[in-house]
């Protein structure tokens, strides 16, 4: 088979900050097989894929899964909603917002521990509250990683060049997370249309997403 051949299978989103941080939250490699697992059924539309289906992906066997969703249930990672569906129909979903929840948690202290730090080490604590600062807090909170001096200066660029409003590059941040699209480049792309646009505000940034969206 060639490249072009497993394309067809499709692709699966994944966060880098779990990726990157798993072991911190305590959760082993075999656990993480399970979890990307969920999420790849998840995003081809099956919220509740049976253990067998999870088992034929992987090298564990079906009582190994059924052992590892037990123990993610437990460590509270991992919850089983009941849904119903347009015809009433009751059934189950696999629900991994408590994992998300809990790496959301890590990372802000994650961050909050750096800026800490960062801050120890200057001079003054004005910066700390700077729009900046706080730009590129949010951007690693929602990226899931820190950002790189190169990415820190096209934000301060953002800023003291392009003169846009901080509030406008969180919107445009919020555009970025809802695509997916975890870069400054998709970021700077979405502010340069709602430039081109004469978009100014926030409202008028509103205005212009409940009409394209």
């Amino acid at each position: 088979m060639q490249y072009n051949d497993y394309r067809v299978l499709g692709t699966t989103t994944f966060l880098n900050g779990l990726l990157a941080y798993y072991p911190q939250l305590k959760i082993d490699d075999a656990e993480m097989i399970v979890i990307i697992q969920l999420e790849m059924f998840a995003q081809k539309g099956n919220f509740f894929p049976t253990d067998e289906q999870l088992a034929a992906n992987t090298n564990l066997s079906v009582s190994e899964i059924t052992a590892l969703i037990q123990k993610l249930i437990e460590q509270n990672f991992l919850s089983i909603d009941q849904i119903s569906d347009k015809s009433g129909k009751i059934g189950n979903k696999y629900n991994l917002d408590q994992l998300y929840n809990q790496l959301d948690l890590l990372l802000e202290d994650k961050i909050k521990s750096g800026n800490k730090k960062a801050g120890n080490n200057s001079s003054t604590s004005s910066v700390d509250n700077s729009p900046l600062t706080q730009l590129v807090r949010q951007f690693e909170i929602e990226f899931g990683r820190y950002l790189s001096p190169i990415e820190r200066e096209e934000i301060a660029s953002w800023l003291n060049v392009d003169h846009y409003d901080p509030v406008l590059i969180k919107m445009a941040l919020r555009e970025a997370v809802l695509a997916q699209a975890y870069s400054l480049k998709y970021v700077d792309r979405v502010l340069l249309n709602w430039q081109r646009h004469n978009l100014k505000t926030s409202s008028e940034v509103q205005k212009f997403l409940r009409r394209n969206h």
